[in-house]
């Protein structure tokens, strides 16, 4: 029915279509590379420092106070964040002289940088639907390789 090449021609593209299906899932579901901008997390994370990160826990819930989560932008959807997870749903948050309490379905993300960090201090508790993923571990530069699970 068809000639060789335009089978073969075919055949490899029916192969590069299920590898790029296979990872776009994987990075998706799974977990991906993060390339972090600002200084909201010094010293911990500093700008341009490479992350790995995972996305299980986040879909499923299992995630805990003290871990760096990546997140879409409450203020900036197409935006994403790096921030600690320092509250959970029904923890009182204090700041100052202000109380929060973080509703249910919420996160309190904030900067390890408090001085220089746009986060929950900002635009309140964090929708757990925003949650993109768990940082594991910074992969770049090779020299402060390093993990980052509490």
């Amino acid at each position: 029915m068809f000639s060789k090449p335009v089978y073969k021609f075919l055949s490899v593209l029916g192969v590069t279509l299920q590898y790029a299906c296979v990872t776009h899932c994987a990075f998706e579901y799974i977990g991906d590379f993060v390339v972090c901008s600002g200084p909201s997390m010094e010293p911990a994370i500093y700008s341009k420092d490479i992350l790995f990160t995972e996305h299980i826990s986040t879909r499923l819930g299992w995630f805990r106070k003290g871990d760096i989560i990546i997140s879409k932008c409450p203020s900036n959807p197409k935006q994403h964040i790096c921030k600690r997870l320092v509250g959970l749903p029904g923890d009182t948050i204090r700041h100052g002289f202000t109380t929060h309490t973080v509703p249910i379905g919420h996160v309190w993300l904030e900067g390890d940088n408090s001085s220089n960090s746009t986060d929950s201090r900002i635009y309140g508790p964090v929708p757990q639907g925003l949650l993109r993923g768990r940082a594991i571990c910074r992969v770049w530069p090779l020299s402060d390789v390093t993990l980052l699970t509490t």
